[in-house]
Order: structure tokens, then C-alpha cells, then sequence
């Protein structure tokens, strides 16, 4: 007799030695996570799921580059010395080696910074005080003098108490801080554009040229090949880079789908199991509080096995249990709802999925990777995910 899985979805950090670069990571994580199945005791099975974050993919890689070669890209892209750098992320760790970096290969830098907040919420200011100067956010362009009349003098981040504007231009005299949102604002200092945001950056890049700059490049352009045999990433260019050194940075890592394909084949020479293999990065969630979207990496994740290809089809429980099955209870409601389950087709658009979440595989189990390692000192750098695939009718 089958009896039913009484357990679903588990996410377990496993340990692993610090990575270096150079080592043979497929074989570090698929022996990390073969010692942590022996000592807790759990089996690996078909379907599971392994994430490794980005950052030990990238370090042992070696995907590195120095703020001076990042520099001598820039100029080669902008051979005038002078460029808008707009709408970047407020961030220690991610943009501030970059504009290290950028101001380092221009004569002139105009930051054009987005208010009140970045594109991933992180705030300098808030919608109030917005308000109560009569500013409108849409039109008004202001110089970093006329900010700070608006504004006050203090303007700092509410969660890490930095005054990102001073943070920025101690980093270069070559510097001047502008304020607006639109791209085309831009145009007024210069003909040159730097895009540094995220996931706009298409729509920017297209609203800039269509408004007659003469230079349009984003972040996922430099770097995007070797320069004086520095690390590069030849689709995000300096996209989801963080800071390594006081002049060093680490890139996203590259040929991501060539290592996933690797420990998906290891893990099945070793234990006879089809598991899925992923690498991740930020999860793509908000924080309630603070109002920050968590993904400043260009994407969740940027490689993964073939089976993890998809979004959920899934029933809504409790609206069959409230409609179609409101006058079931008890063992009774329990089979007709595993009936409908194992009886389900293509739920889309259908009442029946309601309420259920249409994003990717990836992109979900991504999140929940990236929310199980953390970012501290917690030393889990891959995750397993058990019985992610199962349902409530799962034997």
C-alpha cells in the first residue's frame, strides 16, 4: 500500500570548505553535499535541487578585475572624458568600486542619481518630504545644492545611515552629483551616457539614443570582454559585480551553464540520482520594512540544468476546498482534492490556479536559496531543496 509523503519542501545549507580560486569547485560541492547527506542522515533522491551561490562560482573562477582595468575600458569607450552615469544602485559593496573605477577613466563624471529612491528601493529621501517641498519627482531636475535646499543637509540612508551623495563624491573630485528621473534630463550636461541600472537599462539605453546622445554604453558593457587579461563576463559586463579589494572587483561569474551540467553529471555518477544543479545569486524579494528589492544582481540565477526550465502549474487548495468541495470533510475531502491534483492539466487562466504564484522555477527557488544561505557568516555557499516538485498528493 502507498502511504503519502508527510513532508514537503526542505532547504538545507550545507557547509563546504572556503573556495579559493582555482579549485575544483563541481567536486567540492558535490562532495559537500554527499559528506552533510551521511552525517544528517537524509538520502539524495531524483529531483532534488542543488544551489551554489554565484560568489564561490565567480571566486573560483577567478573572475576578477582591478579598478584600473575597469578604468582603461572606459576610456576606450569614451575616449572624450566625460560621460552621465545615471541612475545607479546606493550600495557600499556593489556600485561604489564600480564608479571607483569609472571616475578613474573620465576627466568629468556626472552622476545623475534617482529620487527618492533607487530602482531597488533603497531611499535617500522620502515621498513625504517629497510632498512638502513641491517638488515633482517626474520633471524637476536639481542640482545637488538645490537637493540639499529641498532637502536638508542630512540625507541618509535610513537602514546603513550613510550620506550616499557625500559617500559617492569622496570616491573622485572629478564628480558632480545631479538629481532626476527621467534619462533624457541627462542630455543637459553631456552628449555621453553610462547606464548603471539594473533591469531598466534596455528601456534607458533605447529612451537616451532615440533622444539624441551621441555615446550610449550600460554597465553590462564593460568589461564585457578581457582587458589586459583581467576577469570579464561577457553577457552582464560589470552587472551583479561586488566589491572584493579596496581596487578589485568580482564579477558575475561566466559559463555557468558548463559547471550546473558538471555537478548534475557528478552527482549522478556518484549516487545514481538525477538531480537539478543551479547558481544564484539575490533573490528576488522585498524587504516590508525597509522597501528594498533585493535584486541588484542582473538575474536570480545565471545558470541552471535544463529541468528547472518552467513555472509552477498548481491548484489552489483552499478555493477547492471553499467551492468545489465545500461540502466535503475529512478523509473524503482529502481524496477528491489529491484526485484533482494528479488529475490537473494546463491551469492557465483557470479559477482553479488562482492566488497561485506564475513566476519561474528559478527565480523561486533562487529566492528561497539565497533567503537559507544568507549574506553573513552563516558558511552555507550551496543549498539543497528536497521535495520542492512534490505536491499534496505525492506518494
Amino acid at each position: 500500500m502507498n502511504t503519502l509523503k508527510l513532508t514537503g519542501t526542505l532547504s538545507i545549507g550545507i557547509k563546504a570548505p572556503i573556495i579559493k580560486e582555482g579549485d575544483d569547485l563541481a567536486a567540492i560541492v558535490t562532495q559537500s553535499v554527499l559528506e552533510a547527506s551521511e552525517s544528517a542522515g537524509f538520502k539524495i533522491e531524483d529531483g532534488d535541487v542543488i544551489g551554489v551561490t554565484e560568489a564561490v562560482v565567480a571566486r573560483a573562477q577567478g573572475n576578477y578585475a582591478t579598478v584600473e582595468q575597469l578604468a582603461k575600458d572606459v576610456r576606450s569607450k569614451f575616449p572624450g572624458g566625460e560621460a552621465a552615469v545615471l541612475f545607479p544602485v546606493l550600495s557600499r559593496n556593489r556600485f561604489a568600486i564600480m564608479l571607483k573605477g569609472i571616475a578613474m577613466g573620465l576627466d568629468k563624471v556626472y552622476l545623475v542619481l534617482s529620487y527618492p529612491d533607487d530602482e531597488v528601493g533603497n531611499r535617500i529621501i522620502t515621498w513625504e518630504q517629497i510632498d512638502e517641498a513641491g517638488i515633482d519627482p517626474y520633471r524637476d531636475v536639481m542640482t545637488e545644492a538645490e537637493f540639499r535646499k529641498a532637502f536638508g543637509q542630512e540625507t541618509k540612508h535610513l537602514w546603513t545611515g550613510v550620506d550616499y551623495i557625500e559617500y559617492y563624491k569622496s570616491l573622485s573630485d572629478k564628480i558632480e552629483v545631479v538629481f532626476a528621473n527621467r534619462p533624457r534630463a541627462a542630455l543637459q550636461f553631456t552628449k555621453h551616457m553610462l547606464t548603471a541600472d539594473i533591469h531598466t537599462r534596455g528601456r534607458t539605453k533605447k529612451t537616451l539614443k532615440e533622444a539624441g546622445a551621441e555615446t550610449v554604453y550600460g554597465l553590462d558593457d564593460l568589461l564585457s570582454a578581457p582587458v589586459d587579461g583581467s576577469g570579464f563576463n561577457p553577457d552582464y559586463g560589470i552587472l551583479g559585480a561586488n566589491k572584493a579589494t579596496e581596487d578589485r572587483i568580482k564579477l558575475f561569474p561566466k559559463d555557468c551553464g558548463v559547471f550546473v551540467n558538471d555537478v548534475q553529471k557528478r552527482m549522478k555518477d556518484k549516487t545514481g540520482k538525477h538531480v537539478e544543479v543551479m547558481v544564484y545569486g539575490d533573490g528576488a524579494f522585498k524587504d516590508p520594512v525597509a522597501g528594498i528589492w533585493e535584486l541588484a544582481d542582473p538575474v536570480v540565477s545565471p545558470g541552471y540544468t535544463d529541468g528547472l526550465l518552467g513555472t509552477p502549474n498548481e491548484l489552489k487548495l483552499k478555493y477547492l476546498a471553499d467551492n468545489e468541495f465545500k461540502d466535503l470533510k475529512g478523509e473524503e475531502l482529502q481524496k477528491a482534492l489529491r484526485k484533482s491534483i494528479k488529475n490537473k492539466s494546463d491551469l492557465s487562466g483557470k479559477m482553479e490556479s488562482q492566488g497561485t504564484t506564475p513566476r519561474r522555477y528559478v527565480d523561486l527557488i533562487g529566492s528561497l536559496c539565497d533567503l537559507t544561505s544568507g549574506s553573513g557568516d552563516k558558511g552555507t555557499p550551496i543549498i539543497l531543496i528536497k521535495n520542492y516538485f512534490d505536491n499534496y498528493a505525492t506518494e
